[in-house]
């Protein structure tokens, strides 16, 4: 939906009328079969709760290191700093007026942070070490946007658009310096816009050598091919509310917001299929968004869309794997 962003209160603004979106997504179950279980933190050295302190609001989260993380708050564009072995992470960077923050990504070679602005068309590019704004792109002028997330590849980092059938690329060179946009027009279903809410969170497959992409009103996970556009639907699984997603070699976990779940899935590439092999949950998830893979362990941000008066934002921890053998 068109959010004006020409005032001050552009971040407030632009968060309220995302979350007001949020809350029309009605709560849906996996509709694979696979036994869901509740998962806590996978030793005792990771919290199984990190609270964003401060935090008015929450949606993305990126990996950093070992054990390191970068959570961003929605409705202000400040990005938190935290280690999942401890309870709280505080602000690293107060995010200037305007501007807010869902999905991100890092790159640890060049030291920078990449972050999806949501309705306002554009990404922020942040040093990881400094805080300071490295750059700011304006991916796209058209009204009616919603920038949703972001994945990194060997040559840059590609944007999703919940409301266009487009991506954007975001290039960076082997000094890591950033190049201009690039918009990448989608071809076959990955395209599709007649749902009030489409593309969400991407991956890239480096075995496959594709991206990977979750659409949201479709309950759809599509490759797309980084050159042409052109998508293909993974068969043989519908994901209800799917948001953010990973991936790593077959592996796909896709985050379900409003149905309190993360999906593992099994996924053949070559033949463009998928099997859910685990749903894992937790009773500490309340609307999670996105995660970040740590080893064994997930990390994911609790965003609460449609929570009445929450008051604190926080990370949660659970196993990856619980039954690594499928």
């Amino acid at each position: 939906m068109p959010i004006s962003i020409s005032s001050g209160r552009t971040s407030r603004l632009a968060a309220a009328g995302f979350l007001a979106l949020a809350a029309l997504l009605v709560p849906a179950p996996v509709a694979s079969a696979g036994e869901a279980r509740t998962v806590q933190s996978r030793s005792d050295d990771v919290a199984p709760v990190i609270l964003l302190d401060g935090a008015k609001g929450a949606e993305g989260i990126a990996a950093a290191g070992s054990t390191k993380f970068f959570a961003g708050d929605l409705v202000t564009g400040d990005i938190y700093r935290g280690d999942i072995r401890r309870d709280k992470a505080t602000r690293f960077i107060d995010a200037p007026a305007g501007r807010i923050a869902v999905g991100m990504k890092v790159d640890r070679h060049n030291d920078l942070l990449f972050v999806a602005g949501g309705p306002t068309g554009q990404a922020y590019v942040y040093n990881t070490d400094t805080g300071k704004t490295v750059k700011t792109y304006q991916l796209t002028k058209k009204k009616d946007v919603f920038i949703n997330d972001v994945a990194l590849t060997d040559h840059g980092a590609w944007f999703t658009n919940s409301r266009q059938g487009e991506l954007y690329f975001i290039p960076v060179d082997d000094d890591g310096d950033l190049g201009n946009v690039r918009t990448l027009t989608l071809k076959g279903p990955a395209a599709d816009t007649s749902k009030q809410f489409n593309l969400n969170g991407i991956a890239y497959s480096r075995d496959a050598g594709r991206l990977v992409v979750a659409h949201s009103g479709n309950q759809a996970l599509y490759t797309v091919s980084p050159r042409s556009g052109a998508s293909t639907a993974i068969k043989g699984v519908k994901v209800p509310n799917v948001d953010g997603i990973l991936v790593k070699g077959k592996t796909v976990w896709a985050v379900q917001n409003m149905s309190n779940q993360i999906s593992r899935l099994r996924v053949n590439f070559h033949e463009s299929t998928a099997k859910l092999r685990e749903v894992i949950t937790s009773r500490h998830f309340n609307i999670p968004t996105t995660a970040a893979l740590f080893d064994d362990t997930l990390a994911a941000v609790n965003a609460k869309f449609g929570v009445l008066n929450a008051k604190t934002f926080e990370v949660v921890t659970v196993d990856a794997r619980t039954n690594a053998t499928r």
